[in-house]
């Protein structure tokens, strides 16, 4: 699912996105308590939204290099 108008307060950069900018995601918790992730330098495109557990096992994956 995809969100619009999400808090610009509320996003966190991700600690694996370089500070020069370039390909960066942030994420936020959404009142209903799931992970919305969206693009750092567009939010405009709204964000993709997922619970807490599989995303939680999709940013292990990227971690451990299984993706």
């Amino acid at each position: 699912m995809v969100r619009y108008g999400l808090p610009d307060d509320a996003w966190v950069k991700s600690s694996y996105s370089p500070d020069s900018g370039g390909n960066c995601i942030e994420t936020q918790a959404t009142p209903d308590g799931l992970v919305a992730v969206g693009d750092s330098k567009d939010r405009a495109l709204g964000a993709h939204t997922f619970a807490p557990a599989p995303w939680q096992t999709f940013v292990t994956a990227v971690r451990d290099g299984a993706l």
